[in-house]
């Protein structure tokens, strides 16, 4: 409540869509409420009166429960529809300003939410992002998606600017617009743009590079020449002082080690007449990631070569009896196991039965040199100015380490907090509680902040596991220990007491989707549509 009150939610929210000075509530109100709904209890938008009855909605935000109907909620829905980038970017700015979060580095990335509803392209309102079919993070291309977009600060993890797009808007072509939103939000304030490979364009990095923006993102695949990494003088990379979080318990020796080399790269424009723009690249080496790779290829290697040497010995049988066969068959398993680079076949003749046969062997020459490759990645980065502040190498990728924190909010928005089910018909109202969503998820993460600065020191507490270790409390486990407080309303001669209500036998634990050290969260939510608002 103090969190919502020094955000002012209601009051911009009320600023900006108005109701009738006779109304029970105001639609500031009732996106506060919804936002407390969200972090208290994520479920689908239902009884939410009943909600509010147990978890003294009056009594807190005054507001009666019997009022939060849904047409109510949908009527608020549609009120902030129209105003959505207004309210989040004012209430994005007041954060900054009322809890002094630093924006000198910010973190973006946009995620995919399935919709199960059918959404006709007619009966979608166009002022608003549109569901349709897109390339969908879970696979699910048989749904049609809605995506989100989230800024991440550096400082704490703080979401600072979100933004709904349409299911099938192109990542890479949503840089620019961001990154003006972001100028906006800091202000005369300089700050570096962290982002995935998605950034790399000829028409961003342009862009980025004209509004003098500092960025990083990995420099995809696709823009690095066949056996370049093999190449490179792995002893002449300088280390870096860097242990991840997951590894600073474990013996020196079985830690990480990143290294790093630096040269430049050029991107052309997709037309003669563009000039290309010249980047700051720098190479990283992780021999964590060198010995994933290795182990995975060894795998992928020994499961093609089982399936090869068993079309070897069916060669010339039932279903294999004609070359055409095995050379289809030889091509599905180079491109389920990947190792088309590396494979080489030879079909033939037998000379006595005259049935077909099949050779097959790996080019170690091939292998060595993809081997060789193993571990490195690269990052890039705007030259620096004349005259100007230079980031290292070794910063620049400490810089995009840091990406990890947006990932960790995105589970949070689809695991804590919960995206689906959404019960939304509307294009309009779909966008408009993703980004109640997304306003809840503020308030989460300052909550986080807020009590981990008022521990002090390193910020860990003992007494939220039953072990009693020392942890830093998560949003979601301050959540969970008030929720099992209850207030006993007392009188004069019984004054009102706290009293814990029967917990769980063990507090909840990180699930594969709220994880926040692993990659995106897949597979992603998917939302539903089956009910009134």
């Amino acid at each position: 409540m103090e969190i919502l009150r020094r955000l002012d939610v209601a009051g911009i929210v009320d600023e900006r869509c108005p109701v009738r000075s006779d109304a029970d509530l105001t639609h500031g109100q009732v996106i506060e409420v919804l936002i407390a709904n969200r972090l208290t209890s994520p479920m689908p938008l239902q009884r939410v009166g009943d909600w509010a009855s147990a978890w003294g909605v009056e009594e807190t935000f005054g507001v009666e429960a019997e009022l939060l109907n849904d047409d109510r909620l949908a009527r608020a829905l549609d009120a902030v529809a129209p105003h959505l980038a207004e309210i989040s970017g004012t209430v994005a700015a007041t954060a900054i300003s009322g809890f002094g979060i630093d924006v000198a580095k910010i973190h973006w990335d946009m995620t995919s939410m399935s919709m199960s509803g059918a959404y006709p392209e007619p009966d979608q309102d166009p002022a608003f992002p549109q569901i349709k079919h897109g390339h969908p993070k879970d696979r699910r291309f048989d749904l049609k998606q809605v995506q989100a977009g989230i800024a991440v600060a550096g400082d704490g993890g703080i979401p600072v600017f979100s933004k709904v797009f349409d299911g099938g808007a192109a990542e890479v072509s949503q840089v620019v617009d961001t990154m003006k939103a972001l100028k906006e939000i800091a202000g005369p304030r300089r700050f570096l743009m962290v982002a995935d490979s998605k950034l790399v364009s000829w028409a961003n990095v342009t862009a980025l590079c004209a509004a003098e923006v500092d960025f990083t993102a990995p420099l995809p695949a696709a823009r690095v020449a066949d056996g370049f990494y093999a190449g490179l003088d792995l002893d002449a990379a300088r280390i870096v002082d860097h242990v991840p979080a997951r590894a600073k318990n474990s013996p020196a020796d079985r830690r990480d080690v990143y290294r790093v080399l630096e040269d430049t790269v050029t991107l052309a424009g997709p037309r003669k007449k563009d000039t290309p723009v010249t980047l700051r690249r720098v190479l990283v080496h992780s021999t964590g990631n060198a010995a994933g790779q290795q182990q995975a290829r060894d795998k992928r290697l020994a499961k093609a070569a089982a399936e090869l040497d068993k079309l070897a010995a069916g060669a010339g049988g039932r279903y294999y009896n004609t070359s055409e066969k095995i050379s289809a068959r030889a091509g599905v398993i180079a491109k389920t196991r990947r190792v088309a680079k590396v494979l080489h076949t030879i079909t033939g003749t037998h000379p006595d039965t005259g049935k077909p046969t099949f050779t097959w062997w790996f080019d170690t020459e091939a292998l060595t040199a993809e081997t060789a490759a193993d571990g490195w990645y690269a990052l890039v980065a705007p030259l620096p100015a004349p005259g100007g502040q230079t980031r290292a190498a070794e910063q620049i990728l400490l810089d995009y380490k840091c990406q990890s924190g947006v990932e960790r909010r995105y589970a949070d928005f689809k695991g804590p907090l919960a995206v689906t089910p959404v019960f939304v018909q509307k294009n309009s109202r779909v966008a408009a509680l993703i980004q109640v969503i997304c306003l809840a998820l503020l308030v989460f993460c300052l909550i986080e902040r807020e009590v981990r600065r008022a521990l002090g020191g390193d910020g860990k507490m003992a007494g939220l596991y039953p072990d009693s270790r020392r942890v830093a409390p998560t949003a979601r486990i301050i959540l969970y220990t008030l929720s099992i407080l209850e207030l006993r309303i007392g009188n004069i001669m019984d004054p009102p007491d706290r009293c814990v209500r029967p917990r769980n036998p063990r507090p909840p634990t990180r699930t594969p989707r709220d994880r926040s050290h692993t990659a995106p969260m897949d597979p992603h939510m998917t939302t539903r549509c089956d009910s009134q608002l």
